[in-house]
C-alpha cells in the first residue's frame, strides 16, 4: 500500500509579521505592547527570534566546539511564564564543558517607558542529574503578561562528534529562527534534516577561522513565521515531525595526520554495537541458565511450545527495573541471579536462551515511541532491544519479556515505532517492520430489555483479542475488580453494573472475556408516547476526534483494529417500532478502513450489527480529509435514534 506509507511532507507557511531588530538589547515598544501574536491569537508566548551559531576554537591544539544562542521571547499570558525559564543539560562525567548564560534581561512597559530587569545570580543554578549529566537552569526575573525576555547562552565542549540538535519548530509560534554553522577544514560532518518545514539554506562559503589557524566553511539555515507544533488526535510522538537539524561526525583530517573516517551505515552501526562487550559478549554467555532451562523444557517437543516456554520462563522470573538501553548494565548473569534487569539484560538473556535451544534468534534494536524515529545511521538512534525469532516459514516473531502482559508476537506499545533493526552474529543487519499486520479485535454482545420509562437492563459480553487483550491487561494490572467497575460506571454516564466476571486475564494464549449485567437510564428519551433510543446504547460514539481543517502529521492509530457490536434489544410491552435508522456501509479509499451498520426489527426484537475496521496503524496526512469525513458520517449514523411508539 504505497500511498499510505508515511512520508515527510513540506509545509510552507506564509504569515506576515512586522520587521524586527534581531539584536539583543533592541527590544521595541511595539513588541512590548503587542497583546496577541498576529498569526496565533491563542499563543501563550512566542519566539520573536532565536539565532544560533556553532563554530570551533582551538585550545591547547585541540578543537573545542562552541555553540552560542541568542533568544527573544514575548510572553502574552500567564500560561507563557514557563517560557521565561531555560534548562541546558550537558555531559559532566568527563572532560570539562562550560555552560553559561549572559545578556539576560526582562523588559516591561512601566509608565510608558521601557523597564529593564537584569538576571541576577540567584536566578541561575545547577543540578546534578546523575554521575554523568548536569543541568544548568535559569529563571528570568520580573516576568509579567506582556513581558519580553531575551538572553544568550554559550556552551563550550571538547566533544565534537555530535552537534546539539537544532530545532526550527517549537510548541509556540516563532517569527524568525536562524542557525549558522562554521566547520573547520579538518572536520567533516553528515547533515540530516527532519520534519515538515521548508528551511532556507545559504550557499556555503569559506573564510579564515578563529586566529586564522584554519579555514572554515560557513552555512546558514533560516526560517520565518513558523506555526506552533501542536499535538493532534492520533499522533505518535509529536517530536517525530519537528523540523530539526542533526549532525554526525563523518571524518577528521588533522594536520600531520592521516584522515580518519567515521561516516557509517546501518551495517557498520550494527557491527559496532554487536562487538561491544556489554552486548555481544552477554549474548554468548549461557552456562548460568543451562540447568534451569533444561528443567523448563523437559517433556516439551513442538518448537512453538518450546519457544513459548522459554519466553514465559524469562517473563515470569525477571523483573524490569524500567531502565532503557541496548547495553547491559550489571550483566545478564547477575541480572538473572538478582531476577531484576534493564531492557538489554532481560531481552538479551531471552535471545541467548532461544539460541541455545536451536532457534534462529537475534536481537532487534528499537527506538521507542517516546525516543522518536531513527533518522540516520548512528548508535544513539536506538534505546531499546527485543528478541526476534525467524521461523522456518520466514516469518519473524518479536518477543519482549520486560512486560508481564506481553506474549510472543505482541510487543509493548512503547516499542511499536515503525522500523527496528535485527543484528546478527555475522555482522549483517536487516530492517524489521515492528507494526502489527492483523486487526486486533474487540467483540461486544449485548442482550437488553427496554422498559416503558426508557430504562435499559441486560447483559454484556466483551471479548478482547491480541493487542486489545494486551492493552486491557496493561491498563488493569493491579486494579481491583471494584475499582475497575467504578471506572466503567464513571466512563459511561448512567451505567450501573452487577454480577461482573472475567476469564483468561492471565492466560495470554486466549482472548479475555468479561461479562456483566447492567442497567442504564441515560441512553433514551421518553417524549409523549414515544421512546427515542440509541441503538448502540452507552457505547455510542459522540465526538469526532479529527477537528482540524488541515492535518499536518500522519494519523497514528497504533494498531490495526476491529470493533464488532452485536446488540439485541427487546421492545417494551405496549410499544412498537415506528422508525429504524437506515443501514449503511462506508469505506475509505485504499482500504484504510470501513464501517458497516445494519439494523432490523422482527416482532419485539431489534437487532443491531456494527463492524468498524481500521486496517493500517499509520496513515499519511494526505488522507486526512477522507478520515475526517468517514468519522463524521460514522458518528452521525451511530447517533440516529430508534423510535418506539406506544400503541
Amino acid at each position: 500500500m504505497k500511498k499510505i506509507t508515511i512520508a515527510f511532507a513540506l509545509l510552507i507557511i506564509t504569515i506576515s509579521v512586522s520587521a524586527q531588530d534581531f539584536r539583543l538589547g533592541k527590544v521595541s515598544i511595539a513588541e512590548l505592547e503587542e497583546k496577541v501574536h498576529p498569526a496565533d491569537t491563542s499563543a501563550a508566548a512566542a519566539i520573536l527570534f532565536k539565532r544560533g551559531k556553532t563554530f570551533f576554537e582551538i585550545s591547547d591544539n585541540y578543537p573545542v566546539l562552541v555553540t552560542s544562542v541568542e533568544t527573544r521571547i514575548k510572553i502574552y499570558k500567564k500560561e507563557g511564564y514557563a517560557y521565561a525559564n531555560e534548562e541546558l543539560v550537558y555531559y559532566s562525567g568527563g572532560r570539562t564543558q562550560r555552560v553559561y548564560f549572559t545578556d539576560a534581561y526582562t523588559y516591561n512597559v512601566v509608565g510608558g517607558k521601557v523597564e529593564k530587569t537584569k538576571l541576577k545570580s540567584d536566578g541561575e543554578f545547577e543540578e546534578q542529574l546523575n554521575e554523568e549529566y548536569t543541568v544548568k537552569k535559569m529563571t528570568m526575573p520580573n516576568v509579567k503578561e506582556g513581558s519580553v525576555i531575551e538572553y544568550k547562552y554559550i556552551i563550550k565542549t571538547p566533544y565534537y562528534s555530535y552537534f546539539r540538535d537544532w530545532p526550527f519548530q517549537y510548541d509556540i509560534p516563532a517569527n524568525h529562527i536562524e542557525y549558522e554553522i562554521s566547520v573547520p577544514d579538518f572536520l567533516a560532518y553528515n547533515r540530516y534534516m527532519g520534519g515538515y518545514l521548508t528551511i532556507n539554506q545559504s550557499e556555503p562559503y569559506t573564510r579564515p577561522g578563529l586566529g586564522s589557524r584554519f579555514n572554515e566553511t560557513v552555512t546558514t539555515f533560516s526560517v520565518k513565521n513558523v506555526k506552533a507544533l501542536k499535538d493532534e488526535a492520533y499522533v505518535n510522538n509529536i517530536k517525530n515531525y519537528m523540523a530539526i537539524l542533526k549532525h554526525e561526525l563523518a571524518s577528521t583530517h588533522f594536520p600531520n595526520s592521516s584522515p580518519e573516517y567515521f561516516s557509517t551505515d546501518w551495517e557498520a552501526v550494527s557491527k559496532k554495537i554487536y562487538e561491544h562487550e556489554d552486548f555481544g559478549r552477554e549474548l554468548r554467555m549461557n552456562s548460568y541458565f543451562e540447568e534451569d532451562m533444561a528443567a523448563v523444557l523437559k517433556g516439551i517437543v513442538p518448537p512453538a511450545e518450546r519457544m513459548n516456554a522459554i519466553f514465559n520462563y524469562v517473563q515470569t522470573r525477571m523483573n524490569w527495573n524500567e531502565e532503557f538501553g541496548y547495553y547491559c548494565d550489571k550483566g545478564v548473569k547477575k541480572a538473572y541471579n538478582d531476577r531484576v534487569g534493564n531492557v538489554a539484560e532481560i531481552n538479551l538473556m531471552l535471545t541467548a536462551m532461544l539460541r541455545k535451544d536451536g532457534f534462529n534468534a537475534n536481537p532487534v534494536l528499537i527506538s521507542t515511541r517516546a525516543n522518536g524515529v531513527a533518522l540516520f545511521p548512528n548508535r544513539l538512534a536506538y534505546n531499546y532491544v527485543v528478541a526476534g525469532v525467524v521461523l522456518s516459514s520466514g516469518e519473524t516473531v518479536l518477543l519482549d519479556a520486560t512486560s508481564k502482559n506481553t506474549s510472543p508476537g505482541i510487543l509493548p506499545i512503547r516499542a511499536l515505532n515503525w522500523i527496528g533493526r535485527m543484528i546478527r552474529e555475522n555482522n549483517t543487519s536487516a530492517e524489521i517492520d515492528l507494526m502489527p499486520k492483523i486487526n486486533s479485535k474487540e467483540i461486544i454482545q449485548i442482550a437488553a430489555n427496554i422498559d416503558a420509562e426508557g430504562k435499559i437492563s441486560g447483559k454484556l459480553r466483551d471479548q478482547y483479542y491480541d493487542y486489545n487483550a494486551f492493552i486491557f491487561r496493561e491498563n488493569n494490572s493491579g486494579t481491583s475488580q471494584d475499582s475497575y467497575i467504578e471506572g466503567l460506571e464513571k466512563t459511561y454516564k448512567g451505567l450501573e453494573i452487577g454480577d461482573y466476571s472475567s476469564t483468561n486475564v492471565k492466560d495470554f494464549g486466549k482472548p479475555i472475556t468479561e461479562e456483566y449485567s447492567f442497567t442504564n437510564n441515560n441512553v433514551s428519551d421518553v417524549i409523549g408516547d414515544k421512546i427515542y433510543i440509541n441503538p448502540l446504547l452507552f457505547l455510542t460514539r459522540t465526538q469526532n476526534p479529527f477537528k482540524q481543517e488541515v492535518r499536518e502529521y500522519p494519523v497514528d492509530f497504533t494498531i490495526p483494529q476491529q470493533d464488532k457490536y452485536m446488540i439485541n434489544l427487546t421492545v417494551p410491552e405496549g410499544y412498537v417500532v415506528e422508525h429504524l435508522p437506515t443501514p449503511i456501509a462506508l469505506a475509505m479509499e485504499e482500504n484504510i478502513g470501513n464501517f458497516s451498520y445494519n439494523i432490523a426489527a422482527k416482532g419485539k426484537q431489534v437487532q443491531v450489527s456494527v463492524i468498524f475496521n481500521i486496517n493500517y496503524p499509520n496513515v499519511s496526512p494526505a488522507y486526512y480529509a477522507t478520515i475526517k469525513d468517514f468519522w463524521k458520517k460514522m458518528i452521525e449514523k451511530q447517533n440516529e435514534k430508534i423510535i418506539l411508539k406506544r400503541v
